[in-house]
């Protein structure tokens, strides 16, 4: 109670002095230290960073030598091995599809986006196959989940192409054909043969694939 000595308060930037008035004991005077014009003004920051702003500019546009920017279409960066690209399907010995329509790519599929009406084949095998395959690319997240739940190797995302910008929805549904050799809607102009032999014993070598493992 009668101590009356000045108490500095705890601060790092301002200095705060606290002190008790001698004329009345009860009444507390605080001294504050007032910042500077330049801490409270904000054109000297301004200027600072539009100076960095500026210098990165025009390093940039004359020297380039942080730019990351290539010409695109003329200048392409390789996609990476593992790179998931637009999907095809893998071919048996008689160019037909490998896929069995076993429903393991729509039902793992988060996304929803593959359709397959499954058929009896033709040699009335033990096996089915698609008669509708379509992959809606606009709703596909890319995610590879079908490729990991095939068990036929019938269908991988390897071909290094991505989706190309299409004007109509229609027109990013990819076909049975269109993932095997024929034309595709997305790419009317390339004829590529996405479908290829697959090497895998199991799935799609006839119904007697256990025997000849």
């Amino acid at each position: 109670m009668g101590h009356h000595a000045e108490a500095p308060a705890e601060s790092t930037d301002e200095l705060v002095v606290l002190s008790v008035s001698d004329k009345n004991k009860k009444v507390r005077t605080v001294q504050v230290h007032r910042p500077v014009p330049e801490e409270v003004s904000f054109l000297p920051a301004l200027a600072k960073g539009l100076g960095i702003t500026l210098k990165h500019f025009f390093g940039n546009v004359v020297a380039r030598k942080e730019t990351e920017t290539i010409q695109y279409p003329e200048e392409k960066k390789p996609y990476p091995a593992r790179n998931r690209g637009l999907h095809r399907l893998m071919l048996r010995d008689d160019d037909t599809e490998r896929c069995v329509a076993c429903m393991c790519c729509p039902t793992v599929c988060p996304a929803n986006c593959i359709t397959i009406v499954p058929a009896e084949r033709d040699d009335k095998g033990i096996e089915k196959h698609p008669a509708v395959f379509e992959i809606d690319e606009l709703r596909c997240v890319v995610c590879g989940f079908c490729v990991e739940s095939c068990p036929c190797d019938a269908i991988r995302m390897d071909t290094g192409e991505h989706a190309t910008a299409v004007e109509h929805r229609y027109e990013s549904i990819m076909t049975k054909e269109a993932m095997m050799d024929h034309k595709s809607i997305m790419q009317p102009d390339v004829l590529a043969k996405r479908g290829s032999l697959s090497t895998a014993v199991q799935g799609g070598t006839g119904p007697k694939w256990r025997e000849e493992s």
